[in-house]
């Protein structure tokens, strides 16, 4: 069987973020230079209760070689049963498990990072993939501790349910995303398990990647938020192209694919979805981008849309 992923050389992993990175985004990225893309964390009740919007989530593009389905879940039961359901779908190369969301809803729930804080349950809800999925790779997402940093122990309790790699954000679920990300903490887990490790974290351009894949050992690096309103970070990535360095010909080829992508994907609705990309993309130095924002959150035909996204991202509008 041909390897799903090479962990000879860095990856470069899309993350998972609920409300953006959906199939018209993870297509675009693809395209551009990611390694592998992850669906939206989808929840394991929804998946077995035959929620369409679950299951809608779970659709890929077919640009999307490797592909990994991220699932959250607290009861192993209900896991194993959205195993079965993923098991029936082609095109999903992995199986991943959230154990890392720091979402009330979710913790509450006993789901993502919660599971840091029964590691013995965690370890059994992996296994549960890992024997149930006829998937190629289970892997699991994680954070560093639930209130108190354990990166050996949560990435030790991982590696022994059976996962195939494990994706580390630098953080405790405490410090949310606002925290100082430890890297010498990723570090100190490549350094303690034999499984390939991702590192994720605060990771926004190529100079900082190549830091925490050298500082780290990591077999790669997860980007979440540094990829929104920017997903050409991959093809500098890939390029080693520094951020004044980017062409704005082949950012208008990106949002515009993007655009086209969200259309296809949602219909109409596509175009109203698409202001929140919008936002982020226009902030990137464009002239006019305020009212540019303002105008499109009154748009909704799909026509009209492209047309003054067109004009706006031309390259004479850009600053840079």
């Amino acid at each position: 069987m041909k390897k799903v992923l090479d962990f000879s050389k860095p990856l470069y992993v899309l993350a998972p973020l609920a409300g953006l990175t959906d199939l018209p985004f993870r297509s675009v990225v693809k395209q551009f230079g990611a390694d592998l893309t992850v669906s939206e964390m989808i929840s394991s009740n929804a998946l077995v209760h035959n929620s369409k919007k679950s299951l809608k989530m779970v659709e890929k593009s077919p640009l999307e070689v490797p592909y990994s389905v991220q699932i959250a879940g607290a009861d192993e039961t209900i896991v194993k049963q959205a195993v079965e359901i993923l098991n029936g779908i082609g095109g999903i190369d992995i199986i991943d498990l959230n154990c890392g969301c720091p979402v009330p809803k979710i913790v509450s729930h006993g789901s993502g990072s919660s599971l840091l804080q029964d590691l013995d349950k965690m370890g059994r809800i992996i296994r549960t993939i890992k024997e149930r999925s006829n998937k190629p790779l289970t892997s699991a997402k994680v954070r560093i501790g639930f209130q108190e940093k354990r990166p050996i122990e949560i990435a030790k309790t991982v590696e022994d349910a059976g996962a195939d790699f494990i994706a580390v954000h630098g953080r405790t679920r405490a410090g949310k995303f606002k925290s100082e990300v430890d890297y010498d903490a990723i570090r100190q887990i490549k350094e303690s398990v034999t499984i390939p490790v991702i590192a994720n974290g605060d990771i926004t351009d190529y100079a900082k990647a190549q830091w925490v894949l050298d500082f780290t050992g990591a077999d790669g690096v997860m980007i979440g938020r540094g990829a929104v309103g920017k997903p050409w970070l991959f093809y500098q990535l890939k390029h080693g192209v520094p951020d004044d360095a980017i062409d704005p010909a082949l950012k208008r080829t990106i949002i515009l694919e993007h655009f086209d992508q969200m259309i296809v994907f949602y219909g109409d609705y596509g175009a109203t979805l698409f202001r929140k990309h919008l936002h982020t993309y226009s902030k990137a130095g464009y002239r006019g981008a305020s009212e540019f924002r303002n105008r499109v959150n009154r748009i909704v035909d799909p026509k009209e849309m492209r047309e003054v996204v067109e004009a706006f991202f031309e390259p004479e509008n850009c600053l840079n």
